[in-house]
């Protein structure tokens, strides 16, 4: 089954703040959509944007990079992507050499970091600054 993808700049700009994860070969951005519909397999299927930027390389680069990923997280997005969720993908430059086991690792380690994040906010100081 072909991933849902985002089409469209304001897409791609709300999912901004939402949880995110870094690795080698990319880095992922997670948030649930506000109006989730519900279609007849069970609820609103993940979607997924992917950017990648002139800095990597050439058209035939960004391409190739863009398929690598597409094709190691359509192997994952069943078990990990969340119903309901928009992900956006960022790729670096390790998305191009990073051997394609490795990198559908990342997604699965990326997909479940996002959904289980347990990170311990900072608390500000009681002692004031000095």
């Amino acid at each position: 089954m072909p991933l849902a993808t985002l089409k469209k700049r304001a897409e791609f700009l709300r999912v901004r703040g939402g949880a995110r994860w870094s690795c080698t070969s990319f880095t992922l951005e997670a948030k649930p959509r506000p109006q989730a519909t519900e279609t007849p397999h069970g609820g609103d299927p993940p979607r997924f944007g992917f950017t990648i930027t002139k800095k990597l390389g050439g058209a035939v680069v960004r391409n190739r990079i863009r398929r690598r990923l597409k094709a190691a997280l359509a192997d994952v997005a069943d078990l990990h992507a969340h119903t309901g969720f928009d992900y956006v993908i960022i790729a670096r430059p390790g998305a191009l050499d990073r051997p394609f086991a490795a990198l559908k690792k990342d997604f699965e380690d990326a997909l479940v970091r996002v959904h289980h994040s347990n990170r311990v906010r900072r608390q500000p100081s009681s002692r004031g600054n000095r």
